[in-house]
């Protein structure tokens, strides 16, 4: 198992997309990138980020390997930072919101979105994830979660074994409605609480095709639910960083994890 180093930098992408326009985002979102100040390790980007949250699965998907994940691979690749989040993408005759993990390697993992958002009958288009990987990168262990699943405490619960987390940091991308921000700013400090980690949200802004506003509130927290950086309500794009150092002196002061029930998800 690879040292953990000292401190992870994460930025955070906040954004408005361009309605089911894949060259216009993936455009907009490299020079975004390439304005980023200072070095980091990983870029979080919007829940489909390449279209805007769309049920119009059957025009807009790609299978794996094509112009998304290609794009991702550069940048990854160019920048030195893994590059995350998520598409629409088509595998075995079925539609999948797609959560892409893009080292700078090329090499690629992917969580696929466990909890549709029925409200928008998501689940009649895609297929819901089965498995829930814990990705890892410079030593630190980071759990995605994409934008509804972040009701779901039990989906993103950390496990424990002799003593080590299952993760350390928690990520949702999100395409979360202004409407329900309320929801979204209580849940995201409530999730690094209970799982002792790391609490980072990603969100978009602006309107989609549907009418939808969307306010941001892209925010990080640390493992006591205390805010660490706030992106506000408007376009911006910004870094976090975190100590492992901080997490670990917390974890061991404070273990609340010796005390949690013990279950499985069936």
């Amino acid at each position: 198992m690879m040292e953990k180093s000292p401190e992870l930098r994460i930025a955070l992408v906040q954004t408005d997309l361009h309605w089911q326009d894949k060259t216009a985002n993936l455009g907009m979102l490299e020079e975004k990138i390439w304005d980023l100040k200072g070095k980091c390790d990983l870029i979080i980007l919007p829940e489909m980020f390449p279209t805007g949250f769309s049920m119009e699965a059957a025009k807009l998907a790609e299978p794996m390997n094509l112009h998304i994940h290609k794009w991702m691979r550069q940048l990854a690749a160019q920048t030195g930072a893994v590059i995350t989040g998520s598409a629409i993408i088509t595998e075995g005759g079925r539609f999948f919101n797609r959560l892409l993990w893009v080292a700078p390697d090329g090499y690629t993992e992917h969580y696929d979105k466990r909890h549709l958002f029925r409200m928008a009958n998501e689940q009649e288009t895609y297929s819901m994830g089965k498995k829930l990987p814990i990705f890892s990168w410079k030593g630190w262990n980071i759990c995605p979660q994409v934008c509804y699943d972040l009701r779901f405490p039990v989906w993103s619960r950390n496990g424990w074994e002799d003593g080590i987390a299952g993760y350390d940091v928690l990520f949702y991308v999100a395409s979360w409605p202004a409407i329900r921000i309320s929801a979204w700013d209580a849940l995201l400090p409530a999730r690094a609480i209970e799982n002792l980690s790391y609490s980072i949200g990603v969100n978009r802004v602006g309107e989609d095709g549907n009418y939808i506003p969307y306010n941001g509130h892209s925010a990080a927290y640390d493992f006591k639910g205390e805010k660490m950086l706030d992106l506000g309500e408007q376009e911006s794009i910004d870094m976090v960083t975190l100590s492992a150092k901080n997490l670990e002196d917390f974890r061991a002061k404070f273990p609340a994890w010796r005390d949690a029930d013990s279950f499985q998800i069936l």
